[in-house]
């Protein structure tokens, strides 16, 4: 079986991120960049359906030329190849899943796996995107899979209040997370032998970004809470905090 595995470069959750002077992306210099926490699954996942059914499992990452580093994780964990579509930073999400459903295409992937989200910007829109642009059913969130020898898929996934069992078949696309297995360190010989190992690179397709950031910005401090009583020196003074500091008279 084909498995496709696809990976996000993004910055470390210890990270303090900064503005940078252009005001739409965060200041890159000095940021820990790693593995999207979620992939982690993904890689697994894909790591444990080749056990059980042979083929080879594919990771892909769009990303620039430090990216490869994650894809060296991937390697060390155990699969078999790894890609690295070049991109610095210029693609939105509907270029990045355009990217990788052209490597899809190419690869002839029989399941696609992504993790529940990217920990950067926290779309949810890979799987679904990746579905539509291949015309394949895509399912989101997925907490248990179970494959058939007859390529019939069977998953559970977590909705509000409970769980939901969803059917389809081979190819498909779906997003995994916590809670689906427990991904394995890889070992200090495997560690090594990735360093080594080939990382293919391919060209983004071209094309224009359907979407772009205007503007990014640090969440504001919350301001401290005013207690006033009831008095008419109390009303007097919240009339005047409205008009003056919050400007909503």
């Amino acid at each position: 079986m084909r498995v496709m595995v696809c990976l996000s470069y993004v910055p470390d959750t210890a990270t303090r991120p900064q503005i940078a002077p252009d005001g739409k992306q965060i200041e890159r210099t000095g940021v820990k960049f790693i593995l999207n926490p979620y992939d982690e699954y993904a890689i697994e996942e894909g790591l444990r359906v080749r056990e059980r059914f042979g083929g080879e499992v594919l990771a892909v990452c769009v990303g620039p030329e430090a990216a490869k580093e994650i894809l060296r994780t991937a390697l060390a964990m155990g699969v078999d190849r790894a890609l690295l579509v070049r991109d610095e930073w210029t693609l939105d999400s509907f270029g990045v899943a355009q990217a990788l459903a052209q490597v899809a295409r190419q690869y002839q992937a029989e399941l696609i796996l992504t993790g529940r989200q990217s920990i950067d910007f926290d779309s949810f829109q890979m799987p679904s995107t990746l579905g539509e642009l291949l015309g394949l059913p895509s399912v989101s969130v997925v907490s248990r899979l179970t494959l058939a020898e007859d390529g019939s898929v069977v998953v559970e996934r977590d909705v509000e209040g409970g769980k939901e069992v969803v059917e389809t078949r081979l190819p498909c696309v779906l997003s995994v997370q916590k809670g689906i297995n427990e991904p394995r360190y890889p070992k200090l010989p495997d560690i090594i032998k990735a360093k080594s190992k080939p990382i293919d690179e391919l060209a983004p397709p071209e094309g224009e970004p359907l979407s772009e950031i205007v503007a990014l910005a640090l969440p504001q401090r919350r301001r401290a809470g005013k207690i006033l009583g009831s008095s008419d020196a109390d009303l007097d003074e919240l009339i005047r905090l409205l008009h003056e500091e919050a400007k909503v008279i």
